[in-house]
């Protein structure tokens, strides 16, 4: 069992940087399957992270960034391309009543059981870093059961029933983040991306009050949680701070130097080359000037981790993740 309390003061104290970056499907092109292979059967789940623990330096490991997994549990519709991620589709919910009969499933619905086994499979055999589970947020999750853009008005028309379904949405989350924590994982990655559709105020009413319970179960000396808010620019990370979690992620439309500015020097600010136009669309050289960049902006704060922005998608070339280790190493040897 790690001390990750103490994991988290070694990164900041640290003069060199690490990477972290959400990076799971290069892993399983390596191993020659197909991303609905990984996404539905937890042994190929996690052969794909130990060959990208055999091919990189990270500084963690995580599990795939799937935000369907919740909404499956349940009842949601899910579409499975051979080789993208999955998606939801349809709309499970469309009245109060049926959030009012939503019943919360247990943790053998879906494909949950074979996220368990990916995530215990993980912390078992990779043991010289820290290991990272994942789930989606609340907010995230209600939007995907009711529609998007429904629950976004329903908010704003009728906030009593929106929070009924928050609440279940918050406590089938709670208590698959403790059965995470069960199978042995380090700490929890929470993505919570639609909050950062939302103001300040809306993000803490509407998210951050059903994370911060979250974090208070799971989170202690052994265990800590990442909140990922992929939407956020700026304008709701205080809202992100109230969760209490001991690290933030942010993605590529957030100022790095902000979020560093708008955090506390205690915890760890994660971020945010893009995943698409940089990981994926990018050169090698391009990735190198990226990275440099970065790390030359964030260089007066030491809790930053050099992260991709959100999950890095299927098909990026092994060049230019390659050239993101490199140019991290570089950036090192000169300390």
């Amino acid at each position: 069992m790690k001390k990750m309390k103490e994991w988290v003061s070694s990164v900041i104290g640290s003069p060199e940087r690490i990477a972290i970056p959400i990076l799971t499907h290069p892993g399983i092109e390596a191993i020659n399957k197909r991303v609905k292979e990984a996404v539905t059967d937890g042994n190929v789940h996690f052969a794909a992270i130990k060959k990208l623990n055999e091919l990189y330096p990270a500084g963690a490991t995580t599990v795939i960034m799937d935000l369907t997994v919740e909404a499956e549990a349940f009842g949601a519709q899910v579409v499975f391309p051979e080789d993208e991620i999955p998606t939801v589709t349809g709309r499970l919910l469309s009245s109060r009543e049926d959030i009012e009969d939503l019943q919360v499933p247990s943790l053998s619905a879906g494909r949950i059981p074979q996220y368990l086994l990916a995530n215990k499979l993980t912390a078992d055999h990779i043991t010289g870093k820290p290991v990272f589970g994942g789930c989606i947020g609340p907010f995230s999750l209600a939007g995907r059961l009711f529609d998007m853009s429904e629950i976004m008005m329903l908010c704003y028309t009728e906030p009593d029933v929106a929070k009924i379904l928050l609440s279940k949405c918050a406590e089938f989350l709670k208590n698959y983040c403790l059965e995470l924590k069960k199978q042995g994982v380090d700490g929890i990655v929470i993505a919570e991306p639609a909050a950062g559709l939302l103001s300040n105020d809306g993000c803490r009413e509407f998210s951050s009050e059903y994370i911060k319970p979250i974090v208070d179960a799971v989170q202690d000396e052994n265990f800590i949680v990442i909140l990922h808010n992929c939407g956020n620019k700026g304008h709701c990370t205080d809202a992100m701070l109230y969760t209490g979690a001991a690290g933030y992620h942010f993605g590529n439309q957030m100022d790095m130097t902000l979020a560093l500015e708008q955090c506390p020097p205690d915890v760890l600010v994660m971020g945010n080359l893009d995943p698409v136009g940089i990981f994926k669309s990018g050169t090698p050289e391009s990735m190198k000037t990226a990275v440099r960049n970065i790390l030359e902006k964030t260089a007066t704060f030491p809790n930053y981790v050099l992260s991709s922005g959100c999950d890095i998608p299927p098909h990026v070339s092994f060049d230019n993740i390659d050239a993101f280790y490199r140019t991290l190493k570089e950036y090192n040897d000169k300390k």
